[in-house]
C-alpha cells in the first residue's frame, strides 16, 4: 500500500493558508512537523501524538476494477497523518522540507532519488535560480 499520496495531502494541508475551521489545529500541527525536519526524535514525537489522536481506519475496497486493496477510511485527517508517517518510516525524516525560497516557505516532501529537492515547485526553483543569476551578474559588473 502507497501512502505518499496521502502524504501529499498532509503538505496541502499544512501549505493551506485558509483551511476549513475543522482542520486548523491540524494544519498547524503538521506544519510543526514540517518545521521539525532538522531535529529527527522532534519531528517523529509530533507525529507519534498526531496518529494517538487521529487513528487510523483501513479499510479494503475494489474501485476501478483494481481488485481487492487498501484503502484509508474518508478520514481525511487521519490519512494525512499516516500518510505522513508512513513517508517518514520507510524514507526518513529527512525527506521532509520547506522552500528554500525565503519568500516562500512552503512545505514539501522530497520524494527525489538523490535527495536533493530544495524548493517546493519549479516556480520557486527557477525566481531562486533567476534571482542568483543576477546577483552573479550584478557583482561582475
Amino acid at each position: 500500500m502507497d501512502l505518499t499520496s496521502y502524504a501529499e495531502w498532509a503538505v496541502r494541508l499544512a501549505n493551506d493558508p485558509d483551511p476549513p475551521p475543522e482542520l486548523r489545529g491540524l494544519r498547524d500541527e503538521l506544519a510543526a512537523v514540517f518545521d521539525a525536519a532538522d531535529d529527527e526524535r522532534a519531528a517523529v514525537e509530533l507525529l507519534n501524538a498526531l496518529l494517538v489522536r487521529y487513528p487510523v481506519r483501513p479499510q479494503l475496497t475494489d474501485h476501478d476494477g483494481r481488485g481487492w486493496h487498501l484503502h484509508l477510511a474518508e478520514d481525511s485527517a487521519a490519512s494525512a497523518v499516516m500518510g505522513l508517517a508512513a513517508v517518514v518510516a520507510e524514507l526518513g525524516v529527512d525527506r521532509l522540507g520547506r522552500c528554500r525560497d525565503p519568500r516562500c516557505e512552503r512545505a514539501f516532501l522530497d520524494t527525489s532519488t538523490n535527495r536533493s529537492r530544495r524548493y517546493c515547485s519549479a516556480r520557486c526553483a527557477s525566481r531562486a535560480n533567476v534571482a542568483a543569476f543576477r546577483a552573479r551578474q550584478r557583482n561582475a559588473s
